[in-house]
């Protein structure tokens, strides 16, 4: 398990996921700016992470075993926060279920195509919903009473942040549609059972 600085970068955003709770569930403006700011921080990491490990040529295996892991646990954790401790409307709350939806499919969608040893590359519109994604709940963390702390009370933050929310829901239905047509060329390929068995372990 390689840690190199990359690696730890990815890791961090699986370590700040237990601070982002502690600090949701305080249920007070200060925890919720906190929580914006730790979730914003690990959110950057997805960037930088990769952007090193190319430049330093330090890209490995493990490596892009995590990303994907990391990143789904930290948007999962940061819906769920939302949608339990009632921060999200009843409008908000389905491009929620859009998000989480498409990034079961791409995750089943990632580990059918690698057994078939077939890749499956971002896309410029995927980072589009990626950072149109990583801002809406970062800004619903936050949410007005934050805004209030900052002496912002006159944005109306939390609606900022369902509309950028159903933006990348949006995003999210092109680019996992995308995606799954990518996976369905490749449904009549046949793979050997050892390999299926060793994806899945």
């Amino acid at each position: 398990m390689p840690m190199d600085l990359p690696n730890l970068l990815t890791l961090s955003r699986i370590a700040a996921i237990p601070v982002l709770v502690v600090l949701a569930a305080l249920r007070h403006p200060l925890g919720d700016l906190g929580a914006c700011i730790v979730f914003s921080a690990a959110a950057i990491t997805d960037y930088y992470d990769g952007k090193l490990a190319r430049e330093r040529q330090q890209t490995s295996n493990f490596g892009r075993m995590l990303d994907p892991i990391a990143d789904k646990l930290l948007v999962g954790a940061a819906l769920m926060l939302l949608a339990g401790m009632g921060r999200l409307t009843d409008f908000g709350l389905f491009p929620a279920i859009v998000i989480l939806l498409r990034e079961i499919l791409v995750s089943g969608l990632r580990e059918y195509l690698a057994g078939l040893a077939v890749g499956l590359p971002v896309t410029r519109l995927a980072k589009w919903k990626t950072g149109f994604q990583m801002g809406a709940l970062g800004t619903l963390l936050a949410g007005d009473t934050a805004a209030a702390v900052l002496y912002l009370s006159f944005l109306p933050v939390s609606l900022i942040g369902e509309v950028m929310l159903w933006t990348a829901a949006a995003l999210t239905m092109i680019t996992g549609w995308d995606y799954l047509q990518a996976g369905l060329r490749h449904a009549g390929s046949e793979t050997p059972a050892e390999n299926r068995d060793t994806v899945r372990s």
